[in-house]
């Protein structure tokens, strides 16, 4: 594997630092941290420059809460907007096309171009019209909190020999428990650790049909047996990464239970989305009360649920709840003109109800 090196000059480039600030910001310009920001990042941005370049810059203090997400309690661990989160992007803006280089291509999350949906179209072409096959599905226990902080700068060292560099991301890994959730580098830091056991099991033993989204791991084939013994193997894979195997995996026919992945499942004769999505998209169609926020609201969840379906085959759904949930929308905003024509004091403007295809 090729090592990189001259790459801490390239991360503290002003050019680099100015992408980084933008890209961080990207769909957070309300957010107060931005706002405070922005005014004096002329300033700052030149700073943070000197700051990186002489080896002043430390990883600040994290803000460490709780949230449930989806039925989970996650503990996060939040860093400021500056310097950590610029510096954070600066670092991935040199180093990920190299790392995304090293990660096979049945990888996703928090990769450009891989996220869910991409990897909703390639499961599906894997299991469409595949009869007699069998699933491995299998996720790391409590992956984030139990990654080791030495085999994950030993994995990056495998990538980079420039020392100011390395010092610097040791420096950003010690800073927290394991991968901190929250910290934007972790989301590349996971996909590094357990990138030896994706090319032990699709390169050494030749499973072609694996697929990872972050610590979520399935395996098709049509041996149960063989998958039982690729358990095993992974299991050991595992454990020379000091991590461990849930002990709720599963190897059961693709074809009776279906694969519940990345939101959806997967049966060889069609896809569909998971319940639980369904019953999101229900709750967030349903006008509370009649106004024009309602309005608003409704037809923007609408357009974000159109991504979802379209991956699945949900024309009944769209035909029974998004196109009549439109339809009420419709029907709002031409009560709400008509009384804005005869009261101009009306406030607010609407946008017209978003298409949405039935088929």
């Amino acid at each position: 594997m090729k090592r990189y090196g001259h790459l801490f000059e390239k991360v503290c480039e002003l050019d680099n630092l100015w992408v980084a600030y933008r890209n961080a910001r990207r769909g957070k310009a309300r957010f107060q941290q931005i706002r405070q920001f922005d005014p004096v990042a002329e300033q700052r941005i030149p700073q943070l420059h000197r700051m990186l370049l002489s080896g002043e810059y430390k990883t600040s203090p994290y803000k460490v809460f709780s949230l449930v997400e989806r039925g989970k309690l996650r503990t996060i661990h939040a860093l400021p907007f500056y310097p950590d989160r610029i510096v954070h992007h600066a670092i991935t803006q040199i180093c990920s096309p190299f790392w995304e280089k090293s990660l096979i291509r049945n990888t996703f999350a928090a990769l450009p171009g891989r996220g869910i949906h991409d990897a909703v179209r390639r499961v599906t072409a894997a299991t469409l019209g595949s009869e007699g096959l069998y699933v491995l599905k299998m996720d790391v226990k409590q992956f984030y909190p139990s990654v080791d902080h030495g085999i994950l700068k030993s994995i990056i060292r495998k990538q980079i020999k420039d020392r100011a560099l390395l010092e610097m991301l040791d420096e950003i890994i010690d800073s927290g428990p394991g991968l901190p959730i929250g910290n934007y580098l972790s989301q590349y830091f996971g996909n590094l650790v357990l990138s030896p056991v994706d090319h032990h099991v699709t390169a050494r033993l030749g499973y072609g049909k694996y697929y990872r989204y972050c610590d979520d791991i399935i395996v098709l084939h049509p041996s149960k047996e063989a998958l039982h013994r690729l358990r095993t193997e992974v299991e050991n894979e595992l454990a020379s990464l000091k991590l461990r195997l849930k002990g709720s995996w599963q190897v059961f026919p693709l074809a009776i239970r279906g694969l519940d992945f990345v939101g959806y499942r997967f049966w060889p004769t069609h896809v569909l989305v998971r319940k639980k999505t369904i019953l999101r998209l229900r709750w967030r169609l349903k006008m509370k009360r009649p106004t024009l926020y309602e309005a608003v609201r409704i037809q923007h969840a609408a357009k974000s649920f159109a991504g979802w379906l379209r991956y699945a085959d949900t024309t009944k759904l769209r035909r029974s709840v998004v196109l009549p949930a439109l339809g009420h929308v419709k029907q709002y905003v031409h009560r709400f003109r008509a009384r804005q024509a005869i009261d101009p004091a009306l406030p607010g403007r609407v946008q017209r109800p978003c298409r949405l295809e039935a088929g």
